[in-house]
């Protein structure tokens, strides 16, 4: 590997790689509604010397560089969630401003930073003549923030996409990163019993009980354990809804809904969560209820109609890993000192490739974590540089490692 080579072009290419990255937010693109994104990124994709770009049904573009007998692929998702209060915004959120060192915009960090760097990865890996054992390829993946990892669900279940190893490009202040705990979502309903509201005794209020169940999963919350080595951290849960409604407003109400986020650190399930719950509420003398753990179903931009469970078990890789180690020493040879080693708080993609279907991970992208979901989200135009030449260089480092 030829170190000094690949940080010229990333430095050559740090333009390059901020105006595409500008480009990218100028094109809205939400959870299902990403086509225009798509269109664009495969037109940047080309341009940067990508070979055998497809869209698979759900509306995620791959391409690669490279022709092995092994596959890496560099994963970034492209939708993003919305603005928000756009009054609490600089500038304009979808303007790909470029200041001060920095990109401005919605996705800037989250996560379509990481797709800029592997577009320029590839066009590095193109004019260096990569021809190693490995297909690198590229991922440009939808509906990740709507359901994180079902696209690649759908990749390798339906598409038939099995890579041999994976990178994602969600924010890590470039960061070598390992695992994450996972997440599920469980929806409670609950009955009670209507009456006029002018004599309660008469019903049985589903208003109460809801209270009582909010409080019984704050005190779950704070009994929930680390994994055994701490380095995910304990597992949580939180409220994120309550509805509850009855016949009028002159009524005791009769039904009422709690929707929680579930965290999930290494060993827990969403067998042993929803358990949880259901143990936490009885305790708490709520009676009439059930536990679920609700579907993700709504159409693509393709149109494809996919669905599944919304549970994205948690995972993690071994600091010893061969994939880590080959990350410890494409950074090592590139910076002169090792990456700092830690996991996400937030859920990424990781859920399917390595929770479910138990392919390496590891993570290293522009940006920061902190940036995402945020007002004024920015990412360093020095980290995309430097995110650019970690990607190109990770090939070569695997390479030595065999």
């Amino acid at each position: 590997m030829d170190s000094k080579k690949i940080l010229e072009k990333a430095r050559e290419y740090r333009d390059y790689t901020a105006q595409n990255l500008s480009k990218i937010i100028q094109v809205p693109a939400f959870s299902t509604k990403e086509k225009e994104r798509i269109y664009l990124l495969k037109q940047l994709s080309e341009e940067a010397g990508m070979e055998d770009l497809w869209i698979d049904g759900l509306g995620s573009l791959l391409g690669r560089v490279g022709k092995g007998s092994k596959k890496i692929v560099f994963d970034a998702h492209i939708d993003t969630v919305g603005v928000g209060d756009e009054t609490q915004w600089k500038f304009p959120p979808f303007s790909g401003l470029i200041k001060d060192g920095l990109v401005h915009g919605r996705g800037a960090s989250d996560q379509l930073g990481g797709a800029a760097s592997m577009i320029t990865a590839a066009r590095i890996l193109k004019e260096l003549g990569y021809s190693g054992d490995y297909e690198v390829w590229f991922s440009f993946t939808a509906i990740e923030e709507d359901c994180d990892g079902m696209c690649w669900k759908y990749l390798i279940e339906e598409e038939k996409f099995v890579p041999d190893l994976a990178v994602s490009t969600e924010p890590t202040s470039c960061r070598l990163y390992r695992g994450h705990r996972g997440r599920m979502e469980i929806q409670i309903n609950i009955e009670g019993i209507s009456c006029h509201g002018s004599a309660p005794e008469r019903g049985d209020s589903a208003a109460y009980k809801a209270a009582r169940a909010a409080l019984a999963i704050e005190k779950l919350n704070e009994r929930l354990q680390p994994d055994d080595d701490h380095f995910l951290g304990k597992g949580t849960i939180v409220v994120s809804q309550i509805d509850v409604h009855g016949p009028s407003q002159c009524s005791v109400p009769d039904q009422a809904m709690l929707y929680c986020d579930r965290r999930l650190t290494w060993g827990e399930t969403d067998e042993i969560a929803i358990k949880q719950v259901e143990d936490a509420l009885r305790e708490a003398g709520v009676n009439n209820f059930t536990v679920h753990m609700p579907e993700f179903r709504k159409p693509a931009w393709t149109g494809t109609e996919y669905h599944q469970e919304l549970y994205f078990p948690t995972w993690k890789i071994p600091a010893d890993h061969m994939l880590v180690q080959s990350g410890v020493d494409a950074y090592t040879s590139l910076y002169g000192k090792a990456p700092v080693i830690d996991k996400w708080t937030f859920s990424t993609n990781g859920v399917a490739i390595c929770g479910r279907h138990k392919i390496p991970v590891i993570g290293f992208g522009p940006g920061d974590e902190e940036q995402a979901h945020a007002p004024n989200e920015t990412t360093r135009i020095d980290d995309l540089e430097m995110a650019a030449a970690f990607y190109a260089a990770l090939p070569y480092a695997l390479e030595a490692r065999k």
